[in-house]
Formats: C-alpha cells, sequence, structure tokens
C-alpha cells in the first residue's frame, strides 16, 4: 500500500482539531458525576458519624443489601469494608426472602442502598431489622421514602442528575453511592487505626500483596545463617560459606555484634595470599550492609540491587548489629516483590 491510500491516522485532541462528539459526550459525564461527588462533600453531616457510631458497636458483620445496579455497588462496598478492617457480606433481597435473612444476626448492622428509597425487594430486610432490632443504615436518594424513614440513619444523597443523556440509566447515583460506601470504609479504618500490616494479613496476593511483604516475612534465621566468628580459620569460613550456600558469611565480633562479612568477591581478592592461613577478621569487609527486619522487602530488594554494578545477591538482616537473619534476591522474586 502506498502512502497516497493509507487510511488517515487519527490525530490526538489539539487546539486546532476540536474534540469529537464522542469526548464531548464523556466528559460531560465525568463532570455531571465530578460536581455531584462535591455536592455529596458538602452535604456530609452528624448522620454520617451517627452511621459510623452504629457499624463500630456492632458485634458481628456489616450485612450489605441492593438490589440491581446498587446490589453490585453493594458488593463492592462490601469487598471494602472486609479488606479494611471491618468484616462485611452481601446479602442480595431476593434471596433474603427465601432464607438468607437467617445470614443477618442481631449482632450485626445492615447497610441498604437504593436510589428510590421505595424498592419492593428490600421489604422484608427493612421490616426483619425492625422486628429484631438490628441497627439499619441507610444509603438512599429520597429522604421521603420508606427505607429513609424505616431506617435509624438515612444518607440521604444529593438530588443530582443522572449523567447519560435520557436520564434514566443509574450512573450518577450508583458513582454517588460507591463514593460514599469507599467514604464509610476509609472513616472507619482510621478509626480502628487499621496498619499496613493489618492490610497486608487481608491482601497477600499479586502485586498489592508483594509490596507489603515485611523482610521478617521471607528472611531464612537461627541455623540458616551463615555465621562465624572473627578468629576462626579461612578453612572454617569456607565450609561455612559452602554448607549455607548464600555466598557470604557473616563475621560475629564482641557481644555477638556483626563486625564484617566476607562474600565470594572477598576470596577472589585474597586468593594467591596464602588465604587459608589467614583467619576471618583478616580478610572480611568492615561495616556490611544490613537491613532491619521490620523493612518492606521491597526496600531491602532496592538496596541489594544498588550496591554497585549488577547489584549483590544477599543482605545480612540485624537488630541493633546483631545478625538475626538472611534475604536473598531469590527470595525477594519468588514472593512477587518487585
Amino acid at each position: 500500500m502506498t502512502s497516497s491510500s493509507k487510511a488517515p491516522i487519527d490525530m490526538p485532541d489539539t487546539p486546532q482539531s476540536p474534540p469529537s462528539q464522542d469526548l464531548i459526550s464523556a466528559r460531560r459525564v465525568l463532570q455531571i458525576e465530578a460536581d455531584a461527588i462535591i455536592e455529596l462533600q458538602h452535604s456530609l453531616n452528624g448522620d454520617f458519624v451517627k452511621a459510623l457510631d452504629l457499624i463500630t458497636d456492632a458485634h458481628g458483620r456489616v450485612v450489605i443489601s441492593g438490589m440491581g445496579k446498587s446490589g453490585h455497588i453493594g458488593k463492592k462496598i462490601a469487598a471494602t469494608l472486609a479488606s479494611t478492617g471491618t468484616p462485611a457480606h452481601f446479602v442480595h433481597p431476593g434471596e433474603a426472602s427465601h432464607g438468607d435473612l437467617g445470614m443477618i444476626t442481631r449482632e450485626d448492622a445492615v447497610l441498604c442502598l437504593s436510589n428510590s428509597g421505595d424498592t419492593k425487594e428490600l421489604s422484608d430486610i427493612i421490616a426483619y431489622t425492625r422486628r429484631f432490632d438490628i441497627p439499619l443504615i441507610a444509603i438512599v436518594g429520597k429522604a421521603d421514602s420508606t427505607l429513609a424513614r424505616r431506617s435509624d440513619v438515612a444518607l440521604i444523597l444529593p438530588d443530582a442528575p443522572e449523567a447519560c443523556s435520557i436520564g434514566l440509566a443509574p450512573t450518577t447515583s450508583t458513582t454517588l453511592t460507591l463514593a460514599l460506601g469507599d467514604a464509610l470504609a476509609v472513616a472507619l479504618l482510621e478509626r480502628k487505626g487499621f496498619s499496613a500490616d493489618q492490610f497486608h494479613v487481608f491482601h497477600p496476593g499479586g502485586k498489592l500483596g508483594g509490596s507489603l511483604i515485611k523482610v521478617s516475612d521471607l528472611m531464612h534465621t537461627e541455623t540458616a545463617v551463615p555465621l562465624i566468628e572473627e578468629a576462626a580459620p579461612m578453612e572454617a569460613v569456607l565450609l561455612e560459606m559452602t554448607d549455607k550456600g548464600f555466598g557470604t558469611v557473616g563475621i560475629i565480633g564482641t557481644g555477638g555484634i556483626l563486625a564484617g562479612v566476607i562474600t565470594d568477591g572477598d576470596l577472589r581478592r585474597h586468593m594467591g595470599r596464602n588465604l587459608l592461613a589467614m583467619c576471618a577478621r583478616d580478610v572480611m569487609t568492615l561495616n556490611p550492609q544490613t537491613i532491619n527486619p521490620r523493612a518492606l522487602a521491597a526496600e531491602a530488594l532496592a538496596q541489594m540491587n544498588s550496591k554497585g554494578k549488577g547489584g549483590i545477591t544477599c543482605l545480612l538482616v540485624a537488630e541493633e548489629g546483631t545478625p538475626v537473619g538472611i534475604l536473598s534476591v531469590h527470595d525477594c522474586l519468588r514472593a512477587g516483590v518487585m
């Protein structure tokens, strides 16, 4: 195909080329939803705090329910709460009417989602919470609706237009519900002082899990750590290095403090100088690089990669100068630490 017969290339949106109708539509949707979230932000009041209090005081779980698109949003809110230290699960309102009400206990708090507030499928859950005095929180679009009136706390969404051109498809309303669910989850997280360590417990897999792994989770300890006294003969040093298989050995000085390290590189530098007649202190490199066991494994990996050409493959782990473990680059990579 000649250059004259090639299909035209789409040009980026520039001041010289006005945006297409598709971009205009997309930007309009995002602007409508962004404006609605700002309105929601300013509308929050003491009812939001009351909702947090009800959830905090519950000894069970947060049970979330909603129908249709609200149900999909509810599942995401339940997942976010559960992963940030607030046990939660989703109950489908239709299934609740056919036995799943048994999944809701008097120890729980219930969060119902409905833009109209008159979703008939929620009626049995609402009645059940009222009968057994179970706290009921609503995220709802109508303050005068059945759900809002019968709940203990109603979080009312702003009266913002849906972002679709016909004004019917749940778009702005579901975005607001999702955002408010995130606000509840994060506020609860901060109330409880939920830590990165606790977050990692619920996120052990994938890139996120790898980024939260600590050195202490991966390091080799006790007899697996290659260590030897600084007065030890080099023959013993070589046997220790060979036995532990890390290509390095930590040298222990007075009081069990790490005095130095001997690596394969140190051995090569001293080769031909009657190496076996020396002791560990004669060959060791002073002030070796170490890492704290509470540091993130990603920090250890970065430290290993930063040490000169090609980096180093192992790092001794120490607390206040005392060696407590060893970590290799392969340990980090196997665990998904990047």
